[in-house]
């Protein structure tokens, strides 16, 4: 099998991973100004995505601007996930140069796609391939590729002589349990791994000692008048933010790009952890259906659960500057906040920085890790059916610190450069 790595390694961003020159998994950009992309477009027989964020999934329509238009496999969530960031990549970039498909590209994505269910094997470019439940968010991935027929054909080979590999490439995964999804329990048998690395560097607070501060946090601020600001990632931590604000009767609004991913999330139910709880939570929250309602909703005593969660855009850009000058009022940021974004200048210098003016900021900043991701203990649990098999570190800023950690107790790992081709 060969393997080559065209983005995500050594980066946080962009993910790639070219299989055999025919089976591409994930295609995604590295958000920035301007954005970075794979370091080379393959031509690929088929494409294969984990899951819908911007990250893996975000220029895929691109390759389908020739006559050769190459298959698409996903679960159902990630397919209308990936249909919903290319139309708002296309609004937000659509006329710049920086967009690397058109509106026609899009359309041509329902084409070529094909939905794929759970431990449902299927055949992509001569591969067999499974999807097992990641744990990320709805619908997320790993994915086992099993060339065995592909080095049959090659080689001639017999059924009980294939020669073939079987590649895990884990995309993003969390090993514990969030309220949208249950945590990953696959440990299907590999060959390779290729195993992402968010947080090797991180032991996660228990989940529910987060949801406690957050609560107490929240309902403090509440009770003194205050209105909460919850910058939130729109697939995956909204929902989140919403099951939790539910369970705890926390009166919440939600805005951005959330608004539609809640309503598609609840037609697949089979992909969250409990689709009655997530009614229920969709029930409780007050959808935000128009820009002219923001301005009355600051005033409010109430969480406002909002894209982005980085502060880089959306509707955080009117909501941040009415309730900025209050002490009294609140901003919880509920995930990473990657150097260089408004929402990391925000927790470091207690400065906002809106639509290019950068505001001072009284109301208080706080952070909590509701990570989606595997921590170090996580990623190390998980890689312990695997401390035979040749391992790849990727999707990380510390890639090489990990592949050395894991070497150090016997561990065949590595961390490839970008382009990297190898054989396994």
């Amino acid at each position: 099998m060969k393997l080559q790595f065209l983005g995500g390694v050594r980066e946080v961003g962009r993910s790639a991973l070219l299989v055999n020159d025919s089976l591409l998994i994930d295609f995604g950009m590295l958000t920035g100004n301007p954005p970075q992309f794979p370091v080379s477009t393959p031509d690929p027989d088929a494409v294969v995505v984990s899951h819908g964020h911007l990250d893996h999934v975000g220029v895929v329509p691109s390759l389908l601007s020739g006559r050769d238009r190459p298959s698409i496999h996903w679960t159902p969530p990630t397919q209308e996930l990936a249909l919903t960031l290319a139309r708002d990549t296309l609004k937000l970039h659509g006329g710049s140069y920086d967009c690397p498909f058109t509106e026609n590209d899009v359309k041509r994505v329902t084409e070529v796609s094909q939905t794929h269910g759970y431990q449902e094997t299927f055949t992509a470019a001569g591969h067999e391939v499974t999807f097992f439940d990641a744990g990320h968010i709805p619908g997320s991935a790993h994915v086992l590729v099993d060339d065995s027929a592909v080095q049959r054909t090659a080689s001639n080979r017999t059924q009980s002589d294939d020669g073939g590999t079987r590649l895990l490439y884990t995309a993003d995964f969390h090993t514990e349990d969030q309220r949208i999804v249950a945590g990953t329990s696959a440990r299907p048998d590999a060959d390779v791994v290729v195993c992402e690395s968010t947080y090797s560097d991180v032991d996660h607070d228990p989940r529910a000692e987060v949801e406690a501060r957050f609560v107490e946090s929240v309902r403090g601020t509440l009770w003194e008048g205050g209105t909460v600001v919850v910058p939130a990632f729109a697939i995956g931590r909204t929902q989140e933010m919403l099951l939790v604000c539910e369970a705890y009767d926390i009166p919440c609004y939600v805005d951005g790009m959330g608004t539609e991913v809640t309503r598609m999330l609840r037609q697949h139910p089979g992909f969250v952890r409990d689709a009655d709880a997530l009614d229920r939570a969709a029930a409780h929250a007050r959808f935000v259906t128009s820009h002219g309602q923001r301005t009355r909703i600051a005033q409010q005593n109430a969480a406002i659960v909002t894209t982005s969660g980085m502060l880089s855009g959306g509707p955080t850009m009117t909501y941040i500057p009415e309730i900025r000058a209050n002490p009294t009022n609140k901003i919880t940021l509920t995930g990473y906040q990657v150097a260089g974004t408004p929402g990391r200048r925000l927790l470091d210098t207690g400065r906002a920085e809106i639509d290019g003016r950068v505001m001072p900021v009284s109301a208080r900043v706080e952070s909590y890790d509701f990570s989606a991701h595997a921590d170090h203990g996580g990623l190390r649990s998980f890689l312990d059916a695997y401390a035979d098999e040749r391992v790849f570190v990727v999707h990380g800023d510390r890639c090489e610190a990990f592949a050395d950690e894991l070497r150090a107790d016997g561990v065949d790992a590595r961390a490839p450069e970008l382009g990297t081709v190898a054989e396994v």
